[in-house]
């Protein structure tokens, strides 16, 4: 069984974060300009939420708010779902699947390790499944010993 702390592993382990009184513009920006589809947001350093995209359609768009005027901490989601490294993707999946979420942030002793989304985890289960099939292959073309 694997654990977030490999898929962490495998990835760019930069988290981007914005404090809770920026603009949702100033968030949108550095997400588009990053290719994200969330950004944690912090108070003194500390994590207290999340922005996502799904969070700018509901909260802004749709409510007829501006997001050069509207600040992060009016529209983030503050209840927060972490994982640690230890948890399973298995685990995580199924996370996200319940709470029909697809970000998640990584804790480690108290302190942000990392966020990861559903497409890293199928990313990681897509690789261990392809050297998995690879390593089976071989073995019926008898390429292995007995």
């Amino acid at each position: 069984m694997a654990h977030i702390a490999e898929v962490l592993a495998g990835k760019n382990n930069k988290v981007f974060t914005m404090d809770r009184h920026a603009t949702v513009f100033e968030a949108l920006e550095m997400m588009v300009a990053n290719n994200l589809g969330s950004v944690l947001v912090t108070e003194d350093g500390a994590l207290c939420g999340i922005f996502t995209e799904r969070d700018y359609l509901r909260r802004i768009a749709l409510e007829g708010r501006t997001s050069r005027e509207t600040h992060l901490e009016n529209v983030m989601v503050s209840r927060l779902i972490c994982v640690d490294p230890s948890n399973s993707v298995e685990d995580c999946l199924a996370i996200m699947t319940q709470k029909r979420i697809r970000h998640l942030p990584v804790m480690e002793e108290g302190k942000l390790a990392g966020i990861v989304s559903i497409g890293d985890l199928v990313k990681f289960i897509s690789a261990a499944q392809e050297i998995e099939i690879r390593y089976l292959n071989d073995y019926i073309a008898g390429k292995y010993p007995a």
